[in-house]
């Protein structure tokens, strides 16, 4: 996986765990399922921009706010 990926899914993770979000949370409020957001945070998946977008959505934040 490259490493500006492997950045932005650990970005993901520390705004997830600084927002006390859980990963069941997470996938009622975005729409994705538990599973999928499992492998992405476990880095076995990559997620796509619509992925990324549900994701920053559901936690009040903006799509670019994971690429900072």
């Amino acid at each position: 996986m490259d490493s500006e990926v492997e950045k932005v899914i650990d970005t993901l993770i520390s705004f997830r765990k600084n927002k006390n979000i859980s990963i069941v949370q997470l996938s009622a409020d975005s729409g994705i399922s538990r599973s999928h957001l499992y492998y992405i945070e476990t880095k076995k998946t990559i997620p796509n921009i619509e992925t990324l977008s549900k994701i920053a959505h559901a936690m009040d934040l903006e799509l670019k706010d994971f690429f900072i």
